[in-house]
């Protein structure tokens, strides 16, 4: 491989692994801010079994975005898109280990 080549192959690598630096940052960041709104917001009426049921309306990402999304108007907290999926993931994370892609419809 000439020098160029192996300029250019080191410079990709390099920056692969600073996107991935900054994606893993960004879900640690996102699932801290989901833990802070749960716990400020929801904790006090959900307890753990709340998450655990076993006929809860929870059965994907899909579903679990769409209580997030559900409760949160509910009790009026006026979350960002951003905050609600934050929280998603936060409780997916915790409890649910569903895959984390959902399906966009």
């Amino acid at each position: 491989m000439s020098k160029w080549k192996k300029s250019i192959f080191s410079t990709g690598a390099s920056c692969l692994i600073a996107i991935s630096s900054a994606v893993e940052a960004a879900t640690e960041s996102q699932l801290a801010r989901g833990e802070l709104l749960y716990s400020t917001h929801c904790l006090a009426c959900h307890t753990e079994q709340m998450h655990w049921r076993d006929r809860g309306l929870v059965t994907d990402m899909d579903s679990l975005l769409a209580q997030v999304r559900r409760w949160q108007n509910v009790s009026r907290a006026r979350w960002s898109e951003a905050d609600i999926e934050a929280v998603t993931q936060y409780l997916n994370s915790l409890y649910y280990k569903f895959p984390s892609a959902r399906q966009d419809h």
